[in-house]
Formats: structure tokens, sequence, C-alpha cells
């Protein structure tokens, strides 16, 4: 065995031990539910700047999604000597095929730029770019209460402007020095946004006691990406349920694959999402999809087969969840807890104020199994004000019996809120089983 052999053995030992680590975490259902949930609620608001945070067992939800075996390319050995001490982070995202083989390509940019002070530092160990998608590999060292992590994130470009884009972020991973701890920043450039010349990452401390600041910038360089992008047009009409779904094309980037689809605006139904997506090659290969943004005109996001381009690939799913349009409006007294309209079978159960906030609870039939929860877009009151509703909670069971869902959900700056109101549905777990395939001509 050469010298270079033992160092792959090596370093893969150490990668499944981490992966061992993360398989033991328990982590409920309704956590890898809330993840997708909270995704696509957020995706379809279409604000400028959207920030897509999860909770500590969110995160290991998603580490327990991409964990499995672990094979070491030279080039992927060398990637993570690159960034030390970040197995965690990598034995996470190697069951990410797209960014993977990205790696292998040598499309990371080393940056390794540190801000220290107080005894605690952030490191921005590596990022990997192109026209769709940034993941920002980052090191905290002296964080206090990591589990906490009290800390707001912003993403600047080179005049200091906030970047309009959307990212998500997981809480950081375990690792064996307490001291240490290793995470990614996931971007999506939507709208016609691209990678600024320079970024700086700043992290900010939530404490309202303490002015706490960690800034680092670095140029961006976009040549390493420079002319990948990929458009194959794919113009064919699926209908699945009565409801018609226009694929227009597919824009393949070395980190994504990207799927713009349109819904009839005539359909009888609002879509919130396919289920069971995926795309399938010849081979039985499957490239997952994680989330997707827009409403009737949509991106869906897939995993990139952009070095390993297929012979075919078939768009598969077992249905969609979504609900008749005319039960998205809802009118609630919520003095007598009556509903008129909305969709059948929901019903108000009480409500409560906390500060600012008024809390609504609604009963609904059924799990939330298939990441849609009940959500509403805003909330209106009897003067046409507009209120907010950015979250929303749920537990099964609870107050009614285990074949209902009890879902909390929160009206910002609501607690004057008196009388009736109106609301309009944005998702709502309402599953409709009929399977689809479509196959993408992949050399048109």
């Amino acid at each position: 065995m050469t010298d270079e052999q033992k160092s792959f053995d090596t370093l893969e030992e150490r990668l499944n031990a981490r992966k061992t680590e993360y398989e033991t975490i328990h982590v409920p259902d309704a956590a890898y539910q809330a993840v997708r949930s909270g995704i696509r609620q957020a995706a379809r608001k279409r604000k400028s700047r959207l920030r897509w945070y999860m909770s500590s067992i969110s995160a290991a939800a998603l580490i327990l999604l991409f964990t499995g075996c672990i094979r070491v390319s030279p080039a992927f050995a060398s990637f993570v000597e690159q960034l030390p001490g970040m197995e965690g982070i990598v034995s996470m995202i190697r069951q990410d095929k797209g960014l993977m083989m990205a790696i292998d390509q040598s499309l990371l940019q080393k940056v390794g730029v540190t801000d220290e002070h107080d005894g605690t530092s952030l490191t921005v160990d590596g990022i990997i770019t192109d026209e769709s998608r940034m993941v920002i590999f980052y090191t905290m060292k002296g964080m206090k209460d990591p589990e906490k992590f009290n800390y707001d994130i912003d993403l600047l470009d080179e005049n200091g402007k906030d970047l309009p884009v959307a990212f998500t972020h997981a809480y950081p991973t375990p690792s064996p020095d307490e001291n240490v701890n290793e995470n990614m920043i996931d971007v999506i450039f939507t709208d016609g946004t691209s990678p600024p010349e320079e970024l700086s990452v700043v992290f900010k401390s939530r404490d309202t006691t303490s002015a706490e600041k960690w800034k680092i910038t670095f140029p961006v360089d976009k040549n390493l990406t420079k002319g990948m992008k990929k458009v194959i047009p794919v113009n064919q009409t699926l209908t699945v349920d009565g409801q018609r779904i226009d694929v227009k094309q597919a824009t393949l980037y070395p980190t994504r694959l990207v799927l713009d689809v349109n819904f009839d605006p005539k359909n009888t139904k609002k879509v919130f999402g396919l289920s069971d997506l995926q795309l399938v090659d010849e081979q039985g290969r499957a490239w997952r999809t994680d989330t997707s943004t827009g409403e009737d005109e949509r991106s869906i996001y897939f995993e990139s087969m952009y070095f390993s381009i297929p012979k075919k690939l078939t768009l598969q799913g077992s249905g969609f969840s979504g609900l008749d349009k005319k039960d998205l409006a809802l009118s609630l007294d919520l003095k007598s807890h009556q509903i008129t309209g909305g969709p059948p079978g929901l019903k108000m159960v009480g409500s409560k104020v906390e500060g600012k906030d008024l809390i609504i609870d609604f009963s609904v039939a059924g799990s939330m199994d298939g990441g849609f929860v009940l959500s509403f877009g805003n909330v209106t009151d009897s003067a046409g004000k507009s209120y907010e509703v950015p979250g929303s909670s749920w537990s099964s069971g609870d107050g009614t019996d285990d074949s209902h869902t009890i879902v909390s959900s929160t009206v910002e700056n609501g607690a004057k809120l008196k009388g009736e109101v109106r609301m309009n549905i944005s998702t709502y777990p309402m599953k409709v089983k009929s399977p689809f395939s479509l196959d993408i001509p992949v050399n048109p």
C-alpha cells in the first residue's frame, strides 16, 4: 500500500467516524418536515432578502439525510486538507453529488481569512460558487453557547450593501473539540442576482448588551465557473390529477440543476409542491430536490449532474400537495372560533397573546408528513390592515386525538386583534396521489 493510499484510508476512517456520530443523534420525523416546510414558506414570500434559519435539531435532520457511504478521491482528500478540521461538514455534503463533483473538478476557492478578537474567531475556509448558488464553509472558535447560536448573519457585496439573496443556515455541527464549530451557509441567487465581485460575511451577536461582530471580506473568483451554465429546453406539459404543469427548461450549473416550471393559472387547485420529486438517469441513480422558489412560475432545485451528464433523464413524482383554490381564503371570528370558508375539517381551537403577537391554534385533520403544514400568507382585520404570519409550529394529537394535528400560527404584532379577520392559506397538508413521469431531453 502506497503512502498516498494510506493517507486516503486514514481520512476515510475519520469521515466515517464522524458519520457514526451523526447517526446516533435522535431526530423526530417532525423536525425534518419543519425544515422543509420552513424553507418552502420563506421561499414563496419572494422578498428581496430572505433568511432561512434552522434549529439544532433540524440541522441534525439534515445531517442524517446526507450521511451515507463515504468514498475518498484524491481531489476530495485535497479539499479536506485545505480545510483542516472540516470532516464534519464534508461528511454531510459528501452525499450532494453535484457539490462533490464540483470539488473533484477543483472548483473550490480557498479563502482562509480570519477575524479574531476577545478569544473568539471566525474563519471563512472556502467557497464554491456559480451563477445559481454559493456554498460558504466556515469555522468559529470560542463561540459562547453554540447550541443557541445567538448570532445574526449578513452577506454584503463590494459596496457594503445586503445581497438580495436567500440563504439557509443550519446550527453548528458537533465537533470533538468543543471550542470549534464548523458549518456552511447555502446561498441561492434568484431574480437575476449573481455572485458579487467581493463578499463580506458578517456575524453579529444578538445579545443586546454586546456589540460583538466578526467580519470577513474577500474577493470572489467567478472565473472558476465562468461560462459553465447549460440551458436544456424542455417545453413539455404534465397533467397531474387534472392540473396542468408546463415544464419550460432545465438549467445545469456545476452546483445544481434548476428546473423551471409553470403551474397553469386556470388550474382548479393551488399546487404547493410536487411530492417525492426526483430526476432518475438510465442507471437508476436518483438526483434529489431540496427546495423551490416562486409561485405559479417556479424554480425547483436538484443536485447537479454537470460533470456526469446522463444519457437519459426522467422526472418522476408521486403526486402533489395542493388545495382547491376556492378553499384558500377564509374568515375567522376570534371570539366564537367560527370559520367561514377554508378547507373542510379546519377548526380553530383557541388563541393567546404573547408579547405583541397573537398565537392562533388550529386543528387540522391528518399529519404534517410530506413537508407541507398549515401556513398563512397574511391576516387582514376589519379595517383592511394587513399582518404578517412569519411561522407556524405543530404537535400531533395535542388537545384532540392522534388523527389530528394542532398548528399554532403566529400573527406578528396582532395582540390587539379582535372580532373577525380574513386569512389566506399559503400551504396545507392536503396530498393528491397521482404518479407521473416525464422524459427530459438531455441532449436535445
